[in-house]
């Protein structure tokens, strides 16, 4: 277990998360390289491998379509990780789970298939500064299309109140912001939108892994995230959407499995979740992350990220020893963003990656936050509980190398 150096021993009976435990789960770490970008993207636990690996290597069946054993257990599989995603984000039925290819198709998906149907030329659209580009876009799209207008909204609760109105029709905003580690008001800001009949939108790509969320609890009316980012495959993502929305949603893709009869003439859709996900899915992700969803029961989340927590103050402690440096992240984040004054955040991420540190540097896919902060780019240490205090110093001394070098 980390302690010493500023770092308290979690030291808690009978507990399901031991910091060294969970890192030797992740072949990845196994040589001298630090990995300090898990917001890009998360490393994968053995449990993910090796589930993907048995797939391909035993069982290449495919899903919906065939009666043979092989096919039937890879179906079961599926069903069961939809429940299991379900069950994560507090979801009333595995129905409202839709495989996408990612947080930014789920979000494309509602742009196209529920916005486009709604929106009137005039309609407006409430975003946030704080979000990705995959919640901005989309918006800026639909609106070009159907005449309505994207509201900016600086994320301030008191304010999202005086920009609602009767032309409000939809609100997006980020669990977590992969910039400064803010997180909202959820709670709060459902209440606001569902004053005015508004649609909530919340992007959970960063927050999932990091924050327990429950849209039934939340009032949630649309949610969507990227495996990858929790332990999972890339090229895989889910949409939750409330039944009623779902329903009345026109379907966007169509191919094999998402209809239950076609002709010349016409073709009838399948029921939810089906007639959202056209084709063959993503099947050897499904299964691999359906095996990280049933490995990461066997651990505490929230002492997980407590774990995170202190390890980004510790280091955020030591970035405090830079006079020049200027944070952009909030306190309390498993996300450092920040630059040194008169140094290019490239520079630094080169002489970094000569020591064999990862970070990221840049406007992180978040050019109007970046500009609000007054920055064309920045650096951002992002951690998860695979690393450890180690990690931390070893980033601390080659930053300061860098630095010296650099000035």
């Amino acid at each position: 277990m980390v302690t010493g150096m500023g770092l308290p021993d979690l030291n808690l009976p009978n507990k399901h998360f031991l910091p060294e435990l969970f890192r030797e789960n992740y072949p990845a770490l196994n040589h001298e390289s630090v990995y300090l970008d898990s917001a890009a993207t998360a490393l994968k636990p053995q449990a993910m491998i090796d589930a993907t690996l048995a797939y391909y290597a035993q069982n290449t069946a495919t899903t919906k379509r065939s009666l043979y054993q092989d096919a039937l257990q890879v179906t079961a599989t599926i069903d069961k990780a939809r429940q299991n995603v379900a069950d994560l984000i507090g979801a009333n039925s595995s129905a409202e789970i839709i495989w996408t290819r990612g947080a930014t198709e789920s979000i494309n998906l509602i742009t196209q298939s529920y916005a486009r149907l709604l929106l009137q030329p005039n309609d407006e659209i409430i975003v946030s500064e704080l979000e990705h580009h995959s919640n901005l876009l989309p918006w800026l799209i639909v609106a070009k299309q159907t005449g309505a207008k994207v509201v900016k909204w600086s994320s301030d609760v008191n304010e999202l109140s005086s920009l609602m109105s009767a032309k409000t029709k939809i609100v997006a905003i980020t669990q977590m912001s992969n910039v400064t580690g803010f997180c909202p008001d959820l709670a709060t800001i459902s209440n606001i939108v569902h004053q005015y009949d508004a649609v909530l939108v919340v992007d959970g790509a960063q927050g999932v892994v990091h924050h327990a969320i429950n849209v039934n609890l939340l009032d949630i009316d649309f949610y969507a995230f990227s495996t990858h980012k929790l332990y999972g495959p890339t090229g895989l993502g889910v949409l939750y959407g409330k039944k009623a929305l779902l329903e009345q949603m026109s379907v966007w893709h169509g191919g094999g499995k998402m209809l239950k009869s076609a002709s010349f003439d016409d073709f009838i859709q399948e029921d939810l979740p089906y007639k959202f996900e056209a084709g063959t899915p993503n099947i050897a992700g499904i299964v691999g992350f359906n095996a990280v969803l049933e490995w990461l029961k066997s651990w505490d989340n929230k002492q997980a990220e407590n774990y995170t927590k202190q390890l980004a103050c510790y280091a955020k402690s030591q970035l405090n020893q830079f006079a020049d440096i200027q944070f952009y992240s909030v306190d309390d984040s498993p996300i450092i963003t920040f630059n040194i004054n008169n140094i290019h955040h490239n520079d630094i991420a080169i002489l970094l990656s000569e020591q064999n540190i990862a970070i990221r540097t840049g406007e992180l896919c978040a050019q109007p936050l970046m500009n609000k902060l007054g920055c064309h780019g920045a650096v951002r240490v992002s951690l998860m509980p695979y690393n450890n205090q180690q990690d931390m110093d070893k980033f601390i001394l080659e930053l300061k190398s860098a630095i010296e070098i650099l000035v």
